[in-house]
């Protein structure tokens, strides 16, 4: 079960929550972190877009289309002719061979690497500058408050479970970059640490003292209907979000299976690491040791245990589907829908 990193004692448990007096009462405030993960991302990933351009170098390796490059005032950074690339971006090969994810490379030629690599890149401008709005506009409130570590990883291992499930479905038929999966990840995990913090969310815990004892009772008494009012509102607000990011994903060119992947991945391990210990836990210290409160509550433990077993599962039977050759579509036939959904405007295998 993961910590919020506090300590033992009253000197650690002061240090990482800070206590404010309302009406005569006390209310643990949970310690903020500071941001500098999230930036960091965001800069290597501009860093990364324009080495991208770089490489390709549009003037001297022309298009296969024909076209004249896009801003060709930016020189060897210009674009490639919109009708190969929409986006304002590298031309496909070069981002093949800076580590676009590629079934055949990853599976035939052991390139496992290319299953991290491709989330640091991106097919353009436009898709660039949506991710990176995405990143900071999710990923900084997470930093604040559940700090580097945690988010790092449900960062990295939603990109990673994105690039699994995507090169799966998809195989040769494709390339995929982004840093989708993983920013689906952020978005699954803000929803399942609302379910697995909802009991604590609900009750802002506050202490009266006698002479030897003290009482822990809900702030929220009068209240409960408006609490859970809210959780629920910013809950269905969440799952809106959600909806609307991955009907877009079934239009033509978006990778629906990194977004489905990171958002399961991230969704998981947002039980396994986003846990906050209940408020009796926080004020131990000024409790009979015989008194001890549980540092999580029980349905607490059981949503740990189960999504921890459901995530290791899943990566194993995915992974060996992988490097077994495996086609995902030949076990879910319908699944290819959750990529494109062809209409009369539009095909899904252009």
């Amino acid at each position: 079960m993961a910590s919020s990193g506090e300590g033992k004692g009253s000197a650690s448990a002061a240090a990482g929550y800070k206590y404010a007096s309302y009406s005569g009462y006390e209310a643990a405030e949970e310690r903020r972190w500071w941001p500098w993960l999230v930036p960091t991302v965001f800069v290597a990933c501009i860093v990364v877009f324009i080495v991208e351009m770089f490489v390709n170098n549009c003037p001297r390796h022309g298009s296969p289309v024909g076209d004249a490059c896009v801003a060709g005032f930016l020189h060897q950074f210009a674009f490639q002719p919109l009708r190969e690339n929409p986006l304002l971006g590298p031309s496909s090969a070069t981002l093949e061979k800076m580590g676009a994810l590629d079934w055949a490379k990853v599976v035939h030629q052991h390139q496992v690497w290319r299953l991290i690599s491709c989330i640091w890149l991106h097919a353009g401008l436009i898709h660039l500058i949506v991710n990176m709005l995405s990143l900071l506009f999710i990923g900084i409130r997470l930093e604040q408050q559940f700090g580097f570590v945690r988010i790092g990883i449900i960062y990295l291992l939603s990109g990673f479970g994105g690039s699994v499930l995507s090169v799966l479905f998809l195989r040769h038929k494709y390339i995929s970059v982004g840093a989708s999966g993983a920013l689906f990840g952020l978005l699954g995990s803000m929803l399942s640490e609302l379910i697995m913090n909802w009991t604590i969310y609900s009750n802002k815990v506050s202490r009266r003292e006698t002479t030897h004892t003290v009482y822990f009772y809900s702030s929220c008494s009068m209240q409960v209907s408006v609490c859970t009012l809210l959780q629920a509102a910013a809950i269905i607000t969440l799952l809106f979000i959600i909806a609307i990011n991955l009907a877009i994903g079934i239009l033509p060119h978006a990778d629906n299976f990194a977004h489905v992947g990171g958002f399961m991945t991230g969704f998981l391990l947002g039980f396994v690491l986003l846990a906050r210990p209940q408020f009796g836990w926080m004020e131990r210290h000024e409790l009979p040791q015989t008194n001890q409160p549980r540092k999580y509550k029980a349905y607490q433990y059981v949503l740990w245990t189960v999504a921890l077993l459901l995530l290791l599962v899943g990566f194993v039977i995915a992974l060996v589907m992988l490097f077994k050759g495996k086609n995902g579509n030949d076990i879910c036939h319908w699944c290819q829908y959750l990529n494109c959904v062809p209409t009369s405007r539009w095909k899904c295998n252009t």
